[in-house]
């Protein structure tokens, strides 16, 4: 498993809003997201997203790897839960190709995190 960092993603209740406080504060640039209703974040170094819908919501970091039903499988195993976030056949083929996989897990103390599958590791 490679575990560094490879991605951030941002909770906020109105995506417009967040686009325009984190551009200004941190002169990032914005671009649609996969799901239509956020975005994605281009910065000077992690890459990010932004989803709506999520008031007062904590920065999500996620860390990379290389076969991701091995790593939720081992989450699970160490007693960590893995959020359903639907069915992956739903997303297109072309956002699984450009962002490639996401999962929002908890430790066995509950602590959020994630896990990150690039496209060129599917």
């Amino acid at each position: 498993m490679v575990s560094k960092p490879t991605f951030f993603e941002l909770g906020v209740a109105d995506p417009e809003r967040g686009r325009a406080f984190y551009g200004a504060l941190f002169d990032w640039t914005f671009e649609p997201g996969p799901t239509g209703g956020g975005f994605a974040i281009t910065t000077d170094g992690l890459p990010g997203g932004m989803h709506g819908g999520d008031n007062g919501a904590s920065p999500y970091l996620f860390f990379r790897v290389d076969d991701m039903d091995a790593a939720v499988a081992r989450v699970t195993e160490l007693g960590g839960t893995v959020e359903d976030l639907g069915e992956e056949g739903e997303e297109d083929e072309e956002s699984l190709a450009r962002f490639g996989r996401f999962k929002l897990c908890r430790d066995d103390q509950g602590s959020a995190f994630g896990l990150h599958q690039p496209p060129e590791d599917r």
